[in-house]
């Protein structure tokens, strides 16, 4: 069985750190700066960073337009961080660049700046009993899912894991963590479709 190939945005964040967890999965990986760079992955992962920086990059370097005809084809996307703003449609209080894949409403820094960032477990069923260490890092918030979109873990509440489709978005940086289980789980579903938690 072939290795999958999966891709991760190196414009900004710790794209080096999903490299390096996504490599030891047993993937063929591929940093992604440029159209090109897209072909022949089944999955991309969009790291955190500052999103209106990396919206920017997409549209000068010509990817906003490729990656979603790549998720229109089929190809599997995880945006951690900043990575979930830019996949979801509405950014409250923002027109910032954004993919605008997820159909999902997210506010930036909802927990406030960075010396508000915190870490705290976060139950996620589809990982089993053991709860998932989130790292939250200046975290958006997700404040509207739509109906297609599955949530597959809370905080106080609120949404920080979703899933639409093969698309997967999380508010916190697990790639911070020595715990794979999510990176796991997206790589489980790159062809398949979730059901309902």
């Amino acid at each position: 069985m072939m290795a999958p190939k999966i891709g991760v945005l190196a414009f900004q964040g710790d794209f080096s750190r999903h490299l390096s967890v996504l490599s030891q999965l047993g993937c063929d990986t591929q940093a992604v700066r440029r159209p090109e760079e897209l072909k022949g992955l089944q999955g991309l992962v969009i790291p955190g960073g500052e999103s209106t920086t990396i919206g920017l990059l997409l549209e000068r370097f010509g990817l906003m337009d490729e990656i979603r005809g790549a998720a229109d084809g089929g190809l599997a996307l995880m945006g951690t961080c900043a990575g979930a703003i830019l996949l979801s449609r509405e950014i409250s209080g923002s027109s910032q660049p954004r993919l605008g894949i997820l159909d999902t409403e997210i506010r930036r820094n909802a927990y406030g700046r960075q010396v508000d960032s915190f870490e705290a477990d976060v139950t996620v069923p589809k990982l089993g009993e053991r709860p998932f260490r989130g790292v939250f890092i200046r975290a958006p918030k997700f404040v509207g899912c739509g109906p297609d979109v599955v949530v597959l873990a809370r905080f106080d509440g609120a949404p920080v894991m979703v899933q639409q489709g093969r698309h997967l978005a999380l508010t916190f940086h697990p790639e911070l963590t020595d715990d794979y289980r999510i990176h796991r789980y997206f790589l489980s579903n790159l062809s398949e479709l979730p059901s309902a938690a």
